[in-house]
């Protein structure tokens, strides 16, 4: 269980030590080139959600995320022993959301760097990498647990 939580906390401060070291070392709306045609960075905030979606909406982000956080805590400590991938999968969305949770309530924005230059994708940061990870994780949980119950009943019948 606390790997679990460990984990949580190695994405946020992760997330937070990357946002403070573009704050410091970019200018807002300046781009760096890492891999030319590749990844940049660049500092950017984001009031919304993936593409802005929701901009300016905080208080909604507010009470998603300790609602989300809430529910993942429980899921945790009720199924996350049974199953070390559920656990992992849920401590990567945990670490993701608390990250940009702490970058809305005290600066009202998320600090968002990491730029693909090969595709036309929003900015993004650490946070939004463990959400994205955790979320693929919980899916392929999700159809790995579904495909044992299928074959656990074929196999009963």
């Amino acid at each position: 269980m606390l790997l679990f939580y460990m984990i949580a906390v190695i994405i946020v401060g992760l997330d937070q030590l990357t946002k403070y070291l573009t704050v410091q070392s970019i200018p807002l709306h300046e781009t760096i080139e890492w891999i030319p045609n590749l990844v940049s960075f660049t500092h950017h905030r984001n009031t919304g959600a993936a593409w802005s979606i929701l901009e300016g909406q905080m208080i909604f982000f507010y009470i998603v995320t300790v609602i989300i956080v809430g529910i993942i805590i429980y899921y945790l400590h009720t199924y996350g022993r049974q199953d070390k991938l559920f656990g992992v999968s849920l401590s990567l969305i945990m670490g993701g959301a608390i990250g940009n949770f702490i970058d809305r309530l005290f600066l009202q924005y998320v600090v968002d760097m990491v730029r693909l230059e090969f595709i036309d994708f929003p900015i993004f940061n650490v946070a939004d990498m463990a959400l994205s990870i955790g979320v693929t994780l919980m899916i392929i949980y999700l159809i790995v647990d579904e495909y044992k119950n299928y074959k656990q009943k074929k196999v009963g019948h």
